[in-house]
């Protein structure tokens, strides 16, 4: 059988390795740019199903009207649906989360329910990034591929989020030191912008920050205006 995993992310991709070579009874098709997601590509894989770990964009009409799209959410949907799901359970204040596998749909995040496992919040965005990839690469999906559960609708109070701008990691009006932590871990991964703070000459961006009870420590890169 062929599946295809969808994915841009560096964790994806080094646990989609190490997936597909301990899997010697299927095929594994990888496609790792957005750009490279065309309709003639998909045909030549013809995949049972299409996993989208950490996915940004919209999935085309055609695709997941095709073929069984699966997408990977960090929330207990439907609380949660839309962009930036993990700063925003952060920046709620949630120590916890769900990741939902769901099937594509029209509307975003809106489609039905394979599966939802357990993830915890702490640790920077990265760290929380690489154990949502080790769960859905070693729990998820090959529960998907072994047992092809159907999909349930969901159920309970939808709560939407909005996706997060880069000028929303501004520190200056955070005056809590565990709120200054979260901001930090939150926004420190590949591929996000760093929390910040700003003076007339230059910019302050801070990563890899340590909760000390009384203080929090951080590196920091400073910028020129």
């Amino acid at each position: 059988m062929n599946y295809l995993v969808v994915t841009v992310k560096s964790w994806n991709i080094e646990n989609f390795k190490k997936f597909c070579s301990s899997d010697s009874q299927n095929h594994w098709f990888l496609i790792d740019h957005k750009d490279e997601l065309s309709a003639e590509r998909v045909r030549e894989i013809n995949p049972r199903y299409i996993f989208f770990p950490h996915w940004s964009w919209i999935i085309r009409r055609e695709l997941h009207e095709s073929y069984e799209c699966v997408v990977f959410h960090m929330t207990d949907l439907p609380y949660g649906r839309g962009g930036s799901p993990l700063q925003n359970l952060i920046v709620r204040g949630l120590k916890e989360t769900k990741v939902s596998a769901l099937k594509v749909a029209e509307g975003m995040d809106t489609g039905d329910i394979y599966m939802k496992k357990s993830l915890s919040l702490a640790g920077s965005a990265e760290d929380i990034f690489r154990r949502a990839s080790d769960l859905v690469f070693q729990d998820m999906i090959p529960e998907i591929v072994s047992q092809e559960p159907e999909p349930k609708p969901q159920k309970g109070e939808v709560v939407e989020f909005s996706r997060r701008k880069p000028e929303e990691g501004n520190m200056e009006n955070l005056e809590d030191l565990e709120k200054i932590y979260d901001y930090i871990r939150m926004l420190d991964a590949e591929g996000y912008p760093s929390a910040f703070l700003e003076t007339k000459a230059a910019r302050f961006e801070f990563k890899a920050a340590k909760n000390q009870g009384d203080s929090v420590s951080a590196q920091v890169i400073i910028r020129k205006k």
